[in-house]
């Protein structure tokens, strides 16, 4: 994000702009926005991926935090688990070295206290990990739940133009493939990852302890098992993220498709959507047989290692024992303490996948929740007034989605409280950028907008949207009744508010004759009703949510005749005593305006009443006679 240019003046008259970067192919030769997965391309840059890992640790601590005194108490458990678990071998050692001789005299009691001991560690270690893994399912479900309404949330409050680039089937894909691969390390990795290093780290002591000169031969491994475990560690890291960005091409592919099937169908996509599917589902089988590969070369790398450094600990080992240098219970302890040091790296190969994986997930996750709204909540919000709050100014406003591109050059517009405006012009004349500026969908480049003579900037979100409602062709209704849909605008608003909202605009008539009435179930994008009926239910959403402001963009442009005349009945009434901005390409949407503003390249050039713009030789009444011409 760039600032503009904005030498002196209002600091308001400039405001950041993004420049989106052109669109690339991905390594796979698939196109993708370069804006919503950067990773692979990070990969490659050091700087980058530090700064990645920077960012999603800092997301992991955050998360943790207020789990702080749990997580003390896991660990805790976790280290008594591995002191218990430690004392196995050593009693091992004391049962031979110690307890054997004099049992062979007939006395048994060292014996006994040894197995007793054994008994009693192996108790305090089930006790231990039991509680460990009580405790840290309920952290991790905790983190689980506190980071999935984080990142819904974050998706929700971001601008309009992160979702205008960041596709749907990438915020499924971070909501449900990122969040079960950390979901898979919580659940069954992150315990054994700890207490495998906690482990290495005590038997790598305790050799030292218990006899140096095998703890040398020992160490011997150590170069080995270091370069392995790095080669591991940086290859594994660059796979994981590949998979993270193949299973998100996966899924957007798949959401895409579903969500346009008609389309799909009508244009007989179905082959060519197959072929893209088989592409990135086979980029993303490749990417998991890499990781796999991976892990196929690293285990049996380190189970190699360590039986190699078993044998040799073991002829030296004899041949220490046999020179009266070292004890039977020594060796016996040593060589069962060198298996505990090579099996959990052996774990670590099968959970460093979960591992590699969720971290991956979580570098995605913590870019997400990095993106700031371009059109940011005002550090100290000014309440709209209560005299006037539906008054609209336009300011000295330029505007372009594209910083080279301007649609609106200097727009000046001034709308009175309660006055219908018809905005009219050609296609790319700026009428639906007006709308989506005063929605604050956008800021502008340069100049104001503002409501009830307060700045857009300065207005709460909250106040914005209840103050202001946008109306759009595309009506979307959500699953759920016709009821639930009509009170959207207003969640409260009970039964009775609901039907006379219905009655007002005209609806309730169609809404009783559906199957359960107002309970009726409209399904998934209100598939269930006619294009009419969604506008009717929209502008019952708009009457009962009773803003000061209406936006009605190209709102009948896809009704018949008929259905536009119920509709334009209903436009009537939701349109008394409040501010409307009227965008319409049918000039009989344009008749119930008080005035009419024709756009030109982003300028204004006729305004005034229809009445009288019809009568003169302008833009407006050229208009008019060929939208008669098409009646006839």
């Amino acid at each position: 994000m760039t600032d503009g240019d904005n030498p002196g003046g209002d600091p308001r008259s400039a405001v950041p702009v993004r420049r989106p970067r052109p669109a690339q192919e991905n390594w796979r030769g698939i196109a993708v926005d370069p804006d919503a997965d950067r990773s692979r391309a990070e990969d490659t840059d050091p700087a980058a991926v530090a700064r990645l890992r920077a960012r999603s640790r800092a997301l992991l601590r955050n998360l943790l935090h207020p789990h702080r005194r749990q997580l003390a108490v896991a660990v805790a458990l976790l280290l008594i688990q591995n002191v218990a678990g430690m004392a196995g071998p050593y009693l091992v050692m004391l049962g031979i070295d110690r307890a054997i001789p004099p049992l062979q005299a007939g006395d048994a009691g060292p014996l006994t206290y040894i197995a007793a001991a054994f008994v009693v560690a192996t108790v305090a270690e089930y006790a231990a990990r039991r509680g460990f893994l009580v405790r840290s399912a309920r952290i991790g479900q905790a983190v689980l739940l506190d980071l999935r309404r984080r990142v819904y949330r974050h998706f929700l409050r971001l601008s309009v133009t992160f979702h205008e680039r960041y596709t749907s089937g990438r915020m499924v894909s971070r909501l449900t493939s990122d969040l079960d691969s950390i979901g898979e390390l919580v659940g069954g990795g992150i315990d054994s990852l700890v207490l495998a290093a906690l482990s290495i780290l005590s038997v790598a002591a305790i050799l030292l302890w218990l006899d140096l000169p095998l703890a040398a031969v020992t160490l011997l491994a150590f170069p080995f098992l270091f370069w392995l475990s790095r080669w591991f560690a940086r290859t594994s890291a660059v796979a994981y993220r590949w998979t993270r960005d193949t299973i998100a091409l996966v899924i957007v592919h798949t959401v895409e498709s579903l969500r346009g099937i008609r389309a799909v169908q009508a244009f007989r996509r179905e082959p060519r959507n197959q072929r893209i599917f088989t592409r990135v589902n086979d980029d993303y089988r490749r990417a998991s047989l890499h990781a796999f590969q991976l892990i196929a070369t690293y285990s049996p790398g380190v189970k190699l290692i360590g039986n190699v450094t078993i044998a040799a600990v073991l002829c030296y080992g004899g041949w220490r024992v046999l020179n009266g240098h070292a004890e039977v219970g020594v060796l016996a302890a040593f060589l069962l303490y060198l298996r505990r040091f090579f099996e959990p790296m052996q774990e670590l190969s099968q959970f460093y996948n979960s591992l590699q994986s969720a971290t991956a997930a979580l570098e995605k996750l913590a870019g997400v929740l990095d993106e700031r709204p371009e059109v940011p909540e005002p550090a100290r919000p000014v309440p709209l007034p209560a005299v006037g709050r539906g008054a609209v100014t336009f300011h000295s406003v330029s505007f372009g989605y594209y910083p080279q591109s301007p649609i609106l050059r200097g727009l000046d517009l001034d709308i009175p409280a309660g006055q219908t405006v018809a905005l009219i012009g050609p296609t790319g004349a700026g009428k639906s950028t007006i709308a989506k500026l005063l929605a604050r969908f956008h800021d502008p480049n340069t100049g104001a907008v503002s409501l009830g003579g307060v700045d857009l900037r300065d207005v709460a979100d909250a106040d914005l949207r209840q103050a202001l409602v946008l109306v759009t062709q595309e009506t979307h209704l959500f699953g759920g009744t016709v009821a639930e849909n009509i009170r959207f605008g207003r969640p409260d608003a009970d039964d009775d508010a609901v039907a006379a909202a219905a009655k007002a605009i005209g609806a309730d008539e169609f809404i009783t004759a559906l199957p359960d009435g107002y309970a009726t179930q409209v399904h998934r994008r209100g598939s269930r009703l006619s294009a009419g009926q969604r506008q009717l239910v929209a502008f019952a959403r708009v009457f009962l949510a009773d803003p000061a402001v209406l936006i009605l963009d190209e709102a009948t442009s896809s009704l018949d005749v008929p259905t536009e005349r119920a509709v334009q009945r209903a436009l009537a009434t939701i349109l008394r005593d409040r501010t409307a901005l009227v965008i319409a390409h049918r000039l009989s949407t344009v008749e119930i305006a008080d005035r009419v503003v024709v756009l030109e390249s982003g300028r204004i050039v006729e305004d005034g009443p229809p009445a009288r713009l019809v009568h003169s030789d302008g833009r407006y009444a050229a208009l008019h006679r060929q939208w008669l011409d098409s009646l006839s």
